[in-house]
């Protein structure tokens, strides 16, 4: 069997060094080579691969927000590749996903590539694993600190939205639309690993299934029943729940 084989990573030097143990192994093919996040989003859609390589850590748009950003139904088997840090090797204990730790030897690459290659080959439950590779994605996310821009799908690829930008944000199905000048953008992760990465000071839940960015409410009407209704900058009118009115009732103080 051959494994489609596809390798994230910043550094040139990295990309070789797990190029070159896989072009050792009968079964692996490389499939492409990627500098970056975006360039690994990209080809994943355009190959397809069954096996990627993923540096935890690239500028700009990391190994984690790249498999936020990785449709369900073409999600390749991941074998996350980083360097020494307490909140994702945590994770990845806890989450049981394969990582290699720089600096790795061959035989440490040889064993992950050998894994993933019986869980591509068997008759895995694909959802189940992206399941748990988007919990990973998640449990990570909280550990570490505020983001300050969430990668989007525009026409021309991936785009970094700075967080002051999003009006509001609201649970939908098994992702969240991001709402911002006017669009609204479907990111693959839960609304409350969304919050917990967002600024506290700026963004606030005001309903169990949505998040305002408090600097972009224009005015606040009572609704009765300790319930109100937010209008916003850009003309939408967001209604709060009474379980969530602590926060918003603070800001009219």
């Amino acid at each position: 069997m051959t494994v489609r084989c596809l390798i994230a990573d910043d550094e040139p030097l990295g990309r070789e060094r797990i190029a070159g143990i896989l072009r050792g192994i009968p079964e692996a093919t490389i499939v492409g080579l990627c500098a970056n996040g975006a360039e690994a989003l990209e080809l994943v859609e355009q190959e397809h691969p069954d096996l990627l390589f993923l540096d935890v850590q690239m500028p700009e748009l990391d190994g984690f927000a790249v498999v936020a950003a990785i449709p369900p139904e073409i999600m390749p088997e991941i074998i996350f590749v980083t360097v020494h840090d307490q909140y994702a090797l945590r994770a990845f204990e806890v989450h049981a996903q394969d990582y290699l730790l720089k600096p790795f030897d061959p035989d440490r690459l040889i064993a992950a590539f050998s894994r993933a290659a019986r869980r591509i080959a068997g008759a895995r439950e694909h959802e189940r694993e992206t399941r748990r590779l988007r919990a990973l994605v998640d449990d990570i996310e909280r550990r570490r600190t505020r983001r300050t821009r969430v990668p989007v799908r525009s026409e021309r690829g991936v785009r970094l939205l700075p967080v002051g930008e999003i009006d509001w944000i609201e649970a939908s199905d098994n992702h969240v639309l991001i709402h911002a000048a006017g669009e609204a953008h479907p990111v693959r992760q839960t609304l409350q690993a969304m919050e917990e990465s967002l600024p506290p000071a700026d963004f606030i839940r005001v309903h169990r299934s949505m998040i305002v960015n408090v600097t972009r409410i224009r005015e606040i009407r009572p609704w009765g029943s300790g319930e109100y209704v937010l209008a916003l900058r850009d003309g939408s009118e967001v209604r709060t729940s009474r379980s969530y009115r602590g926060r918003l009732e603070a800001l009219m103080r």
